[in-house]
């Protein structure tokens, strides 16, 4: 991938990597993962390489239509962005993220239909979201759509099917997916309006507490993925100018989730992969950042 100057295609890679938004594609990963697991796949599929880069495609396309979007508004709210900075044409951008969301989806068609299908919705998703999600209250759900989206296009492919695990999973990623968009939508006003949304990151744990006879390792991934919960929230309530610090945190603790719903299905080791994810993320959080 390389960036998109003011011309057209440049080498500056910061601004490519700023644009896709790439820290976060760990936890793309682990979506992958968790979607295969749960729908009863082998995580070493022969074919797990379709789903993870058609996935990475589809949301570093999604970051840089994202970015093409908001450009009016970034050039008020957050002028660094690369496209309102100047580092970056907003024409260029749009064709580099719809060249990604097609490819990914091309991907995903030459597996079976079912998956290309799958894809398409996916992509339709992000489009849908990345064109209006300003002032929208429904697009913390069309976030957490996309997510969810991700299960199913790996368990497509991977298992040619989905379980009722399946669905089940991607309806916990979906509510953690609300109420960490929500918390994003109030990150270039670095304050938080109301809190109840936030509820929605309650039914992963509730889950969690559920199913924490299965297996050894269900309770400790449990009590980790609290905390870190816990903690991005402490940086809500206790510092209202730290809501982008929460947020990065809220997003690197998908893997975490990732990896409680696989030890849950009994796949310790997608399990522990999965915890690799999320320390990955924070690992290149440090270097790209999330938001």
């Amino acid at each position: 991938m390389s960036s998109v100057g003011q011309q057209g295609v440049s080498a500056d890679w910061g601004v490519a990597l700023r644009l896709g938004r790439v820290s976060n594609l760990p936890t793309v990963w682990t979506n992958v993962l968790a979607g295969g697991i749960l729908a009863g796949a082998d995580p070493a599929h022969p074919l797990v390489l379709v789903p993870l880069l058609a996935a990475s495609l589809l949301y570093v396309g999604g970051m840089y239509l994202n970015d093409a979007f908001d450009a009016e508004i970034d050039a008020r709210e957050r002028p660094v962005r690369p496209i309102p900075a100047g580092q970056a044409s907003r024409a260029a951008v749009f064709q580099a993220g719809f060249a990604m969301l097609g490819a990914g989806v091309l991907l995903l068609l030459m597996t079976n239909w079912r998956a290309g299908l799958a894809g398409l919705v996916l992509a339709g998703l992000i489009v849908l979201y990345d064109w209006h999600h300003k002032a929208n209250l429904l697009s913390p759900v069309l976030m957490g759509l996309c997510r969810f989206m991700v299960y199913l296009v790996a368990g497509v492919v991977l298992a040619g099917g989905l379980t009722t695990s399946s669905w089940l999973g991607a309806a916990l990623l979906l509510a953690y997916l609300i109420g960490l968009t929500y918390a994003a939508k109030q990150e270039h006003l670095n304050r938080l309006d109301s809190a109840w949304p936030l509820a929605f990151l309650a039914a992963p744990l509730l889950y969690g507490l559920a199913s924490a006879g299965r297996g050894w390792l269900v309770p400790i991934l449990l009590l980790g993925f609290l905390a870190w919960v816990v903690r991005a929230l402490g940086f809500l309530l206790r510092a209202p100018r730290a809501v982008p610090k929460a947020v990065v945190a809220l997003i690197a603790g998908i893997s975490l989730l990732d990896g409680l719903l696989c030890a849950t299905a009994g796949a310790p080791a997608a399990a522990l992969l999965c915890v690799l994810g999320f320390v990955v993320t924070l690992a290149f959080q440090r270097f790209v950042p999330g938001t």
